[in-house]
């Protein structure tokens, strides 16, 4: 049997209708269709350990969406560095500082869950406010004393899936020293970031008082990858280094001081604000960063568009609207950051 998303499928579509009404799932038409991927998958795919992949990471981005949906309201970092950083060292010491920071400011944490900086972060958060997403690995990674018998952990199989967690959740990402695994997040936030993969938020990284690791990090960027042309100059708007685990949780916080987020409704980028700007303000903004528009277009000032309806908790929000050109995410970083001047 040929089996189709659309609805051709006869008595098949009838018992998953039948199955659905009987389960009581939200949204029927999304599941109707997760459904029919699982019977499709089954027909196309006889090699059981792809199978055996596509349920494995159902299930994980399921369990992933049930821990975190009760704390929709409440932002959260994520917090990347070293699995080998010893308590007695600078970097756990700011990590601690820094999360317990975080968390007066409102905002929880989450992290890998296993020792070294990870540790550090649900240490300074506490269990209460963090989450720990692990990794089944032979060696550095058991869950810390802090998160093991916390309700918030999970543990994945796949590093990419945990990974689509670490940054679907994350309002903002910070980063402390550490090995190929830091180097990795830091350029997976911020590829998916400059490319508009991930919605702007902020990347801060923390360094240690003698400037040793982030600062020769960006001295590379600019004396090898910028003067080669790989990467722009507005791309260092991506993110903040600092030494000050206070000034980290200040550019986080100091981001959604109006900027609540922000979402694509077809071709128009649509901006929550936490509360509404002027006129004044408007005509600054776009006077200042007209470069970032599709031309003959402007900015404007609306309430929730129609095709908003699916996230219902920020219909009230007042929004901010334009043909934003997808391509200088760069000064769409610093065009936020303007906006959270007023």
């Amino acid at each position: 049997m040929d089996i189709s998303f659309k609805k051709t499928n006869g008595p098949l579509d009838e018992l998953i209708d039948e199955i659905l009404s009987m389960a009581q799932v939200h949204h029927p038409k999304i599941i109707r269709e997760m459904v029919i991927s699982a019977l499709k998958a089954g027909q196309e795919n006889d090699y059981l350990a792809d199978l055996k992949m596509l349920r494995t990471t159902m299930k994980e981005m399921r369990f992933t969406s049930k821990i975190f949906s009760s704390y929709r309201e409440r932002k959260k970092v994520t917090i990347f560095g070293s699995a080998r950083t010893k308590p007695s060292e600078e970097s756990y010491k700011k990590c601690v500082t820094f999360s317990q920071q975080l968390v007066r400011l409102g905002y929880m944490v989450i992290t890998g869950g296993g020792p070294g900086i990870m540790q550090a972060g649900n240490e300074g958060a506490g269990p209460e406010n963090s989450f720990a997403v692990n990794i089944r690995l032979p060696f550095e990674q058991g869950t810390n004393p802090v998160m093991e018998n916390s309700g918030n952990s999970i543990t994945y199989q796949y590093f990419f899936t945990r990974k689509v967690a670490f940054l679907k959740e994350a309002d903002a990402v910070a980063l402390f020293p550490g090995g190929f695994g830091t180097m990795d997040e830091a350029m997976e936030t911020l590829t998916l970031v400059q490319t508009g993969k991930n919605p702007p938020i902020p990347l801060v990284l923390i360094d240690d008082e003698d400037g040793s690791y982030w600062e020769p990090w960006l001295d590379f960027m600019k004396k090898v990858m910028l003067k080669r042309g790989v990467i722009s100059g507005e791309d260092f708007s991506l993110f903040t280094i600092t030494r000050d685990p206070f000034e980290a949780a200040q550019v986080i916080h100091d981001f959604y001081r109006i900027y609540h987020s922000s979402r694509w409704v077809g071709s128009t980028f649509v901006i929550r604000l936490n509360k509404s700007l002027t006129p004044e303000n408007l005509s600054t903004l776009e006077e200042e960063f007209n470069e970032i528009l599709e031309p003959g277009t402007h900015l404007e000032l609306t309430s929730a568009l129609p095709e908003e309806q699916d996230q219902p908790d920020l219909l009230e929000l007042p929004r901010l609207v334009f043909k934003f050109n997808r391509r200088n995410y760069g000064l769409l970083k610093a065009f936020l950051r303007r906006l959270n001047s007023y």
